[in-house]
C-alpha cells in the first residue's frame, strides 16, 4: 500500500491575506507522494521526467501543463537522480477553495463560471494540457515574478493574474476533443496568427507567409489586421518588437545590439532610431532608468 502524504494549504503555502501560492521547483526524489486542500496548476518549464498523479504515470516534458484536483495524489519524479544531466523544473500556482469561491462571484461569463466552480468539487477531472506557443510560460514568469517580488498592489496583481491562468486553461481545455470525439472549437484562426507573429518575432514575414499559416487570403488577412488591432501588419509587428525589446533591456543584461538582433534587427541605428521615436528614449536610457545599469 502506498504512503501518500496530506499537504494541508493553510499550513504550508497561504501566509496573511494571501490565497494563492506560486514557486519554481527543480524537482527531485525528496517530495513524497502526496495529496492537499488546494488547486494545484503545474507547468513543466524545463527539462523532462515523469509525473505520478493518481493510479497512472506519465512521461512530461517542456510545455505541458497539469491541473491537480483537490485530495488527487501526486508526484513529480526527474528521469534520473543526477538533476544536473537530466533537470525537470516545474512552476506551481497553488490556489485556495476560498481565492476560487471569492473569484466566483464577479465571473460574467457563465461557462467559465461553471469552470471555476467545478474545480474544488470531489468529481473534479484534472486536465493535462499542451502550451501551444510559450503564452502559458510567460504568464507563470509573470505570477513567479510577482508573488517573490513583493509591491504595492501584489495581493490583487496576483489575484487577477490567477483569473488570466483560469482563464487560458479553460480556453486550452474547449480546444481539446472531447471524449466522444468531437471537437471545441479552436480559437480563432486570427489569434493563431498573432500566436506565430510573437513566436517569430525575429522574421522578416510577409503577408503572404502569414495567408498560408492562417488559411485566409492576403486581402483579407489585411482587412483583419485592420478590424482586430487597428494597426496594419507592419505597424503591429513593430510595435511587437519594440515592446519586446523592451522586456529584454528590463530585465536582462543583453547588450544593446544584441536585443535589436533577438527581435529582428540587424541594424542597430535603425533600432535605435525607431526605439526612440516609440518610447521616447533611446535603449540606453530607457534601461538605465527602467533595468539594467
Amino acid at each position: 500500500m502506498r504512503t501518500i502524504a496530506t499537504f494541508h494549504g493553510d499550513e504550508l503555502f497561504f501566509r496573511h491575506d494571501l490565497s494563492v501560492y506560486v514557486n519554481r521547483a527543480d524537482e527531485n526524489f525528496a517530495v513524497p507522494l502526496h495529496d492537499h486542500d488546494f488547486v494545484e496548476i503545474a507547468f513543466v518549464t524545463e527539462g523532462s521526467g515523469f509525473h505520478h498523479i493518481g493510479e497512472r504515470v506519465c512521461r512530461v516534458a517542456k510545455g505541458e501543463l497539469f491541473v491537480i484536483p483537490i485530495g488527487v495524489p501526486h508526484v513529480f519524479r526527474p528521469s534520473a537522480a543526477d538533476a544536473a544531466k537530466h533537470p525537470l523544473a516545474v512552476y506551481n500556482c497553488v490556489i485556495s477553495p476560498r481565492l476560487l469561491h471569492q473569484i466566483h462571484p464577479n465571473i460574467k461569463d457563465e461557462t467559465f463560471g461553471d469552470f471555476i466552480r467545478s474545480l474544488d468539487r470531489d468529481d473534479c477531472p484534472g486536465y493535462s494540457l499542451q502550451d501551444p506557443g510559450d503564452e502559458l510560460d510567460k504568464l507563470f514568469q509573470a505570477l513567479h515574478r510577482e508573488y517573490t517580488l513583493r509591491r504595492q498592489g501584489s495581493v490583487d496583481y496576483l489575484n487577477a493574474l490567477v483569473i488570466q491562468l483560469l482563464i487560458t486553461v479553460h480556453r486550452l481545455i474547449l480546444a481539446e476533443p472531447s471524449v466522444e470525439g468531437t471537437q471545441e472549437p479552436h480559437p480563432a484562426p486570427f489569434i493563431r496568427v498573432l500566436q506565430y507573429l510573437d513566436q517569430h518575432i525575429e522574421e522578416e514575414l510577409t503577408m503572404s507567409r502569414l495567408a498560408q499559416v492562417s488559411g485566409y487570403s492576403e486581402r483579407h488577412l489585411r482587412r483583419l489586421f485592420h478590424m482586430h488591432t487597428g494597426q496594419s501588419l507592419q505597424r503591429y509587428r513593430q510595435n511587437l518588437r519594440i515592446e519586446k525589446s523592451c522586456v529584454l533591456l528590463r530585465n536582462t543584461d543583453l547588450k544593446i545590439g544584441t536585443v535589436a538582433e533577438q527581435v529582428g534587427y540587424r541594424d542597430i541605428d535603425t533600432f535605435t532610431a525607431l526605439f526612440k521615436r516609440c518610447v521616447g528614449k533611446t535603449p540606453g536610457e530607457f534601461r538605465k532608468r527602467n533595468g539594467f545599469d
